[in-house]
């Protein structure tokens, strides 16, 4: 198939890989290089720079909304469009140009967490499943039929990071399977019950609150590592909290049991990677090495 692919994060990557390696991908659109770094220099997104690497045309435009840039998609005239982690809305020209529309892989298991972050937010819930869905676009946020759907556990101890790059694989995958099966695949209207929004991360969400039950403070570790990071002070020092678990404990919200265990509103966290300001990740016993812990955090 000719095939435009629209994506900007890391998340997206492979599946252009593995679109590449078996149809003609006739153009990527991505995000603008934007300022990043001490210097902010101009970067590329991670597809930006991958697709160049494969030689693939790219294109950033800051929207799509100008008809001379819809003029241009549609003149591509491709078959399918395939949509991870773009961030541009589509306008209808856009969504109607190509001959069999425009899939978009959605990192849940719709219509639970439609919206910017279902990853963060499947593991911040306590979620026992998760997955990706292949879906017809349409106007509304991720509202449109469900034509494959790919489940998986999402382990007790698994991060953000971790599900992340596992569910990329799997929507890479899913496409492929999708494209190959697709004058067979009947679309699914998606039910309106159980529909949830995964919110962007807030980063005032971030700061752990030892108040909180063991296994909701856990998740909430979990879910935003790495980024943007649970965090806490200890003493004066502001620590990234980047991998926890539940254990048993009992004490104040915010006494340091033991080691880097810390007790929370019921039960108890056991901290076992952490990060230091201008630090590098490390395992919780070696940070206590060069951190002594106050009394309560």
């Amino acid at each position: 198939m000719k095939v435009v692919f629209m994506g900007t994060p890391e998340f997206s990557v492979p599946v252009l890989e593995a679109l590449h390696a078996r149809h003609e991908v006739v153009c990527v659109y991505s995000q603008p290089p934007r300022p990043a770094g001490r210097g902010k220099d101009l970067r590329k997104t991670p597809v930006h720079a991958r697709a160049e690497a494969l030689g693939l045309p790219v294109r950033t435009p800051l929207r799509l909304r100008d008809p001379a840039d819809q003029a241009e998609f549609a003149a591509l005239g491709a078959d399918v469009a395939v949509v991870v982690a773009y961030g541009l809305i589509l306008p209808p020209a856009v969504l109607a140009a190509p001959r069999l529309g425009c899939l978009n892989i959605h990192a849940s298991l719709l219509p639970r967490w439609r919206g910017a972050a279902p990853i963060h937010r499947a593991i911040m819930a306590g979620d026992a499943e998760t997955g990706v869905c292949i879906m017809q676009m349409e106007a509304g946020l991720d509202t449109g039929p469900v034509l494959l759907r790919a489940p998986t556990p999402i382990g007790p101890e698994e991060t953000t990071a971790e599900l992340h790059d596992r569910l990329s694989a799997m929507g890479a995958e899913a496409i492929v399977e999708a494209l190959a099966r697709l004058p067979d695949l009947e679309p699914v209207p998606q039910p309106e019950v159980g529909v949830t929004y995964a919110a962007k991360i807030n980063k005032a969400e971030a700061r752990v609150d030892w108040r909180r039950p063991a296994d909701e403070v856990a998740r909430l570790i979990r879910g935003l590592s790495p980024f943007p990071g649970a965090w806490t002070m200890a003493g004066a020092e502001r620590v990234k909290l980047l991998r926890a678990r539940p254990v048993p404990g009992q004490g104040a919200p915010g006494q340091v049991l033991s080691g880097f265990t810390i007790a929370c509103g019921a039960g108890a966290v056991e901290i076992t990677e952490a990060q230091r300001e201008g630090k590098r990740p490390m395992r919780a016993e070696d940070i206590l090495k060069g951190l002594a812990l106050p009394d309560r955090l």
